[in-house]
């Protein structure tokens, strides 16, 4: 009996960070597409690029703001199972304001900082979420 309910538990926290995998993935594709058009603003964009750099970066914030809430379950089931996790994720909404209505190249350079600094944090989550459902799939598999 007591093997069911560790199995099951083992279960729920694998399911837990599966979803917070696919929120921090999301979020990285939306970094990605962000980082490109900073890129393309550095080089001259205009309005039209700022729109679509900062509708990426919203679009990434909203999935790690879903990552973060995912990632609180996922570290409450994790407890259940005794492997601990601790991320922390922002993207700073200043630095939005910054872009648009002081667009030089400076701060362009700094949105542009603050979306990689957001996508290295997204992809050590990843990373670390990756291992510790590796160790949970070795723990279903004994």
């Amino acid at each position: 009996m007591r093997d069911i309910v560790r199995r099951r538990e083992i279960e729920e926290a694998a399911a837990a960070g599966e979803k917070a995998l696919y929120c921090l993935e999301s979020a990285r594709e939306r970094l990605q597409g962000a980082k490109n058009w900073g890129i393309f603003d550095m080089l001259g964009g205009g309005l039209f690029t700022d729109w679509v750099k900062h509708s990426k970066m919203s679009d990434a914030t909203g999935y790690m703001e879903e990552a973060k809430r995912q990632l609180l379950v996922f570290q409450r089931e994790l407890r259940d199972v005794q492997v601990p996790l601790d991320l922390r994720m922002d993207i700073s909404s200043f630095l939005t304001f910054a872009d648009f209505f002081f667009d030089g190249l400076v701060s362009d350079y700094l949105v542009q900082r603050k979306i990689n600094d957001a996508r290295e944090q997204v992809d050590d989550a990843i990373m670390r979420v990756q291992v510790i459902l590796e160790e949970l799939r070795d723990l279903l598999n004994e």
